[in-house]
């Protein structure tokens, strides 16, 4: 792996980490990543994916996350209307929708076609409520994230030419003015 992807990897690995403490991730839980391969590399989204750049952020992502044994899913782009790649087991445990469709780098993005290669047994799913997210170049994932999205400041705030955008979720509150709650990862 060249230096600049060696970079990719180093940024995605602490930004992932720092995310899965805030966020107070389990085991089981879901990540969901949204990327541009374009506007990591400086360009305008969806002009230039790149393969390389892909592998280098997958491959961090995945060693990243299954160190904790959280789940990762991918976002495709819009041309695919922002369907996910998931492993087989996620889309059977949260009983997802599978849909017939396989991202390519020009239709779905470079890391959904990534996915598709590396992951045991990729499928893809119509949507998921995903317990947190991180959206690397402004792919928008915000419609696959549980109803209640926690905005979340990373120390790392780009992969490489990317602007990084983390959220986590947390419970809804209800029951009015008399209600007490007790707030996950909440400090207030």
């Amino acid at each position: 792996m060249d230096t600049e992807n060696t970079a990719i990897s180093k940024a995605v690995s602490a930004a992932v980490e720092e995310l899965l403490v805030v966020a107070e991730l389990r085991a089981g839980q879901v990540l969901v990543v949204g990327c541009s391969t374009s506007e990591v590399q400086g360009r305008h989204i969806g002009t230039s994916g790149s393969e390389k750049v892909a592998v280098a952020i997958l491959t961090a992502l995945k060693e990243t996350c299954d160190r904790s044994h959280v789940a990762v899913a991918i976002q495709c782009c819009e041309h695919l209307n922002r369907a996910l790649v998931v492993e087989r087991s996620i889309m059977e445990f949260y009983n997802l929708d599978e849909v017939s469709v396989v991202p390519v780098p020009g239709a779905g993005g470079a890391l959904a076609a990534q996915a598709m290669q590396d992951f045991a047994q990729p499928v893809v799913v119509e949507s998921i409520q995903a317990h947190a997210g991180m959206d690397i170049g402004l792919t928008l994932i915000g419609m696959h994230l549980k109803p209640v999205a926690v905005p979340v400041r990373l120390q790392q705030t780009f992969i490489g030419q990317a602007r990084i955008n983390a959220a986590r979720t947390r419970p809804k509150l209800i029951g009015g003015a008399r209600a007490v709650y007790q707030i996950p990862g909440c400090k207030e």
